[in-house]
């Protein structure tokens, strides 16, 4: 077997079978985590079961943002449909001029998983407006050919008669794909279906005589141009016998249609644009989904991180060694050096009264983090409706505030506070309407209170409409806050405040209810908002580490490529790897060892060198027997591994052929990356 080509060439040895890697399961990294304990198996279920939990959680949530988009295109494609399914003969005519009936829907290019938002529209038209739906990617049509191709054989699969499955697929091969041959199919399919048969699929759509055909294009920027405007055409020539919608999924913006269609085509259809949610909802409402893996990776006690109850009964079976890291973490300290001198030594010495204290401890916890989102829901509700949104206008922007240090000593808090005695009385009254509803839920005694306490407010407000008149004649500073808020309103009152203060002059009764009201969110803010590192064993179910997650989220791509490349240990974790900085572990990976050599290289490098090079540090720690490797086998097998590490780094962008010298390549990075 010649290898001797080091420039260009594939070479393909069989494996070793005996080397061949075995994989592990994803649980057995628990066990192998920095952290390894008698309970990681029941962390890493643990984890799992509230994954399942929360991806649940999240469809159930996609599909109620979709539900409206979706109800809004089946009645779009009912309505286009329903000329055709009362006198077919009209279809021509309904539709002016052979307007295909298009639906643009905007799914924006931030929008995680479009796929599943496909998935779901199929399924909703198949059980709704017909069992023929068609779904097409621009890789799998490069031309018209491949395109009817692909049409015709997902047809074959929604065809409902499935006794004639069969037959339908081995009529496909032998005919000559085209729209005279799908018209000709979907009339002799319209005719034979028969609603009382059984069929594939049993649908609403079924009752239908004359289903239409709606074809959903999922990429339609990445649709050839001419595929496109050759697929329309024609079509709109056979709308009178196949009734064909199109829904285009674009990710940009509707004006893509008309950049990829002349004017002479797009008049041939008939466009209505549907708009998804942003990606800033869905952020906003699945925001506690992240971090998941992690905290249960990183956490021994996040075996604790699960429903009251059930945390209560695995605290009675905590082992010696899980009470210990209880007693280390940073929280419990603390709170334990606040309390009297007798119960501290219980603590520290009695693993019983830890555990009753612990179980005591996560109750508190749990009260405190129902009440602690259900009073920034209510400062959200204040702070988003205010000029230049000086807390954020997205409730995570507040909640992150939040989290970090004391909202309260922040200067945007102040400030939201100063604007917030500027309110008018409608837009308070309608604010503190909101926040009783988010209280009135809770079953907490204390939060009750202070439903009650809103009630009591609203009531004087209300009791203020009566002598609203008399009080606008006689005090100029009322009807200004009785006015619409406004920017320039609250700057103009927030200095004339000032003065009054400064002059001592008395307030009028709706400013004087507004300073209550703003005194009260205060308190609760102060009683309610304390950041989560204040709360003991907050460590079981807060996750911290945020520069961890940056690491895993802010993509830098070139710079984990180099970490990667230079220093192996820092992802593979395999003690053999670590070595002193500027040599190179004979037992790396191959391209590790030939990134590192062409570091010492200059801008053009030599691939024999290299090669020698390689070879040199591959061996060392080669130990092969003599007797079954023949040396020539061996430098055979090296330089392959040599030539697939260079084939490797070019593709990663590290190096490239050069037309300077045969025998050469070209470095492309410089300074370590």
């Amino acid at each position: 077997m010649a290898t001797s080509s080091v420039s260009k060439g594939c070479f393909v040895f069989k494996p070793n079978l005996k080397k061949r890697k075995t994989s592990v399961p994803i649980e057995e990294y628990f066990n192998k985590g920095k952290n390894e304990s008698e309970d990681s198996k029941l962390r890493f279920e643990t984890y799992q079961l509230i994954w399942q939990q929360m991806k649940s959680e999240t469809e159930q949530l996609q599909e109620e943002f979709n539900k409206n988009l979706f109800d809004s295109l089946i009645r779009f494609l009912q309505k286009s449909h329903s000329g055709f399914q009362k006198n077919s003969r009209d279809w021509g005519c309904q539709i002016k001029h052979r307007e295909i009936p298009t639906a643009a829907l905007i799914l924006g290019v931030n929008v995680t998983d479009h796929d599943l938002t496909f998935r779901s529209l199929t399924e909703a038209l198949q059980n709704n407006v017909t069992p023929y739906v068609v779904s097409l990617q621009a890789r799998d049509c490069p031309d018209m050919k491949h395109f009817l191709q692909k049409v015709f054989s997902q047809l074959m699969d929604c065809h409902v008669d499935v006794e004639s499955k069969e037959q339908e697929k081995d009529i496909q091969k032998k005919i000559h794909c085209s729209m005279d041959s799908l018209s000709s199919w979907y009339m002799n399919v319209t005719q034979k279906m028969d609603p009382g048969k059984p069929g594939k699929k049993r649908t609403s759509s079924s009752q239908w005589q004359s289903p239409p055909v709606v074809l959903i294009l999922k990429d339609m920027e990445s649709f050839t141009t001419k595929v496109l405007q050759d697929f329309i055409i024609i079509s709109s020539q056979h709308l009178h016998e196949f009734p064909l919608i199109l829904i285009f999924g674009i990710a940009t913006s509707p004006i893509i249609i008309h950049r990829l269609l002349p004017h002479a085509v797009s008049s041939l259809l008939c466009i209505e644009i549907f708009q998804s949610l942003s990606c800033k909802e869905h952020l906003t409402t699945v925001l506690d989904k992240l971090s998941l893996l992690e905290h249960f990776y990183s956490q021994p006690l996040s075996v604790l991180c699960c429903n009251l109850p059930e945390a209560k009964g695995r605290i009675n079976f905590l082992s010696d060694n899980q009470c210990e890291n209880i007693r280390r973490l940073p929280s419990f300290r603390r709170y334990v050096e606040k309390q009297a001198a007798e119960k501290q030594v219980a603590l520290l010495t009695s693993d019983r009264f830890l555990k009753e204290e612990t179980q005591s401890l996560l109750e508190n916890l749990q009260v405190y983090h129902t009440n602690y989102f259900l009073i920034l829901r209510c400062l959200h509700q204040f702070t988003s409706s205010l000029p230049k949104y000086p807390l954020g206008r997205q409730i995570r922007e507040l909640y992150c505030t939040c989290l970090e240090k004391n909202v309260w000593d922040s200067e945007e808090y102040a400030s939201a506070l100063q604007l917030l005695r500027m309110l008018a009385k409608d837009e308070l009254m309608t604010i503190l309407q909101k926040c009783f509803n988010i209280l009135k839920s809770s079953s907490e005694k204390q939060l009750g209170s202070s439903a009650k306490r809103i009630e009591e407010l609203l009531a004087q407000f209300q009791s203020l409409d009566a002598e609203a008149k008399e009080e606008e004649d006689t005090s100029e500073s009322q009807s200004k806050g009785l006015q619409k808020t406004d920017l320039y309103h609250l700057q103009k009152s927030l200095l004339e405040m000032k003065e009054l203060r400064r002059t001592g002059k008395k307030q009028t009764k709706f400013e004087l209810l507004r300073e209550k009201v703003a005194n009260f969110i205060d308190g609760l803010v102060r009683e309610h908002l304390l950041p989560p590192e204040t709360q003991p064993l907050h460590e079981v179910v807060y996750f911290t580490a945020a520069h961890t997650l940056h690491e895993h989220l802010n993509a830098a791509p070139r710079i984990a490529l180099h970490t990667a490349l230079n220093n192996p240990y820092y992802y593979l974790k395999n003690e053999a790897l670590k070595s002193e900085e500027g040599c190179i572990p004979s037992v790396a990976p191959d391209i590790c060892i030939a990134y590192k050599l062409h570091l010492e290289c200059s801008r053009l490098i030599n691939l024999v060198d290299w090669s020698e090079a390689f070879a040199t540090v591959v061996t060392a720690a080669e130990k092969m027997d003599a007797s079954s490797v023949t040396s020539e086998e061996r430098n055979e097998i090296i330089h392959a591994r040599f030539i697939r590490a260079v084939s490797e780094l070019e593709l990663l962008g590290f190096v490239k052929p050069t037309k300077r010298k045969a025998d050469h390549v070209a470095r492309l990075t410089w300074g370590g990356c």
